[in-house]
């Protein structure tokens, strides 16, 4: 099988993945604990590492702020739901996203603002699929809480200007959640040179690891368990147990476990700390240029042939490496199936869970082709679809 759907998920992982996975669950899989046994230390000192590292990767302040979710779903969850809940009782907080965005972000806002709990703005972007800084500006209010936006779109796959956003949001007071699932562990994050104050991802993309494991890094401008005002606080997204303080009848004041209730998913975490350790041995700027490389030699294939549509820009420098096109006659999810069955080739044809991107593309309801080199694809199989798409058409 060529695997080129890297954008849904990973695949293969970093070499040790599995291994370090089944290592510690064959010999180590306690529960984790700043006190007791052997064990459980271990598997506390485990992920506070894990912690430490990927803070370092994205230049965050503190370690003890990086939250383990189970998901980037997960992660976007906290944050929206943190903030929108911090905000003052006497106003309806106004968050500002993009038509860009996956469900995993425009799905809990929208439920939001139709329960009439938040007002909503969605920007738009441009032929390219970038969405301008000025749009963000001017779409600030007062009332502005949150601004939402994806570092780089799952179906154009455009990077987008975070560092301006941050910018602009940092000075009009309001926080910035940067959804950094397809560019963490291949585009640099600087979160204080991006002036970032939430920063979401998952552990199974770019990031190499396995499923079920993400992050949250919350920054110290969000408002936290040391604010003791119930109306001003960012609220743990579910309570419970946190393998240290058991004695305090609601969550510990105290990051990371104030939003960490409940056993976490240690396996999958372990096998995290494998695949960053193999992310870290290599420069970041090194694999984002191989994968924009293979989809330039995709673009280069379908944009002189007319009955190809490619999403978003035609630079592949402006791109992590994921291209979304169009073939005249032919439904995605026909053509999905036909790269499967008769060559093999994995691919993620329809809306990629982004409607809204695909409305504003205008390929709403059918979608679109994703093609997602990753880190191990190689330019003969690069070739290998692109004789294949063409096999098709004639």
């Amino acid at each position: 099988m060529i695997y080129l759907d890297n954008a849904a998920t990973s695949f293969p992982k970093a070499p040790g993945v599995g291994e370090a996975a089944a290592a510690f669950i064959a010999n180590d899989a306690a529960n984790p604990g700043r006190a007791g046994h052997r064990m459980a230390v271990a598997a506390e000192q485990m992920l506070d590492t894990l912690r430490l590292k990927l803070t370092r990767l994205c230049n965050g302040a503190d370690h003890e702020r990086m939250v383990f979710t189970l998901n980037g779903t997960d992660a976007l969850n906290i944050a929206i739901k943190g903030v929108v809940g911090a905000a003052a009782a006497d106003t309806t907080p106004h968050v500002v996203t993009t038509v860009l965005e996956h469900n995993s972000v425009s799905r809990p806002l929208q439920a939001l603002a139709d329960a009439g709990t938040i007002t909503l703005t969605r920007l738009d972007c441009d032929d390219q699929g970038v969405v301008a800084p000025a749009d963000v500006a001017a779409a600030l209010t007062p009332q502005t809480v949150l601004v939402a936006l994806t570092h780089a779109s799952n179906v154009t796959g455009t990077i987008q200007d975070a560092a301006a956003v941050g910018a602009l949001c940092r000075e009009h007071g309001t926080l910035f959640l940067l959804d950094a699932a397809q560019t963490l562990g291949v585009v640099p994050v600087d979160i204080a040179a991006m002036q970032i104050d939430l920063l979401a991802f998952p552990g199974h993309k770019s990031l190499l690891g396995p499923t079920g494991t993400g992050g949250l890094y919350v920054g110290e401008r969000c408002p936290g368990p040391g604010d003791v005002s119930a109306a001003g606080r960012f609220a743990p997204f579910r309570e419970g147990g946190t393998g240290g303080d058991s004695s305090t009848p609601t969550q510990p004041a105290l990051f990371p476990y104030y939003l960490e209730g409940g056993t976490p998913n240690t396996v999958g975490l372990a096998g995290l700390a494998a695949g960053l350790e193999y992310v870290l041995s290599r420069p970041l700027e090194d694999v984002l240029a191989h994968e924009q490389a293979l989809c330039g030699q995709l673009i280069d294939a379908l944009a002189g042939d007319e009955r190809f549509r490619v999403l978003g820009t035609l630079d592949p420098a402006k791109r992590v490496g994921t291209v979304s096109f169009t073939i005249d006659g032919f439904d995605a999810p026909d053509v999905g199936s036909i790269l499967d069955d008769s060559f093999d080739i994995a691919v993620r044809p329809g809306l990629h869970c982004s409607p809204y991107a695909h409305q504003r593309f205008g390929t709403f309801p059918d979608g679109a082709v994703r093609v997602s080199p990753g880190a191990f694809s190689s330019s003969d199989e690069l070739d290998q679809l692109i004789a294949a798409l063409q096999a098709i058409m004639e």
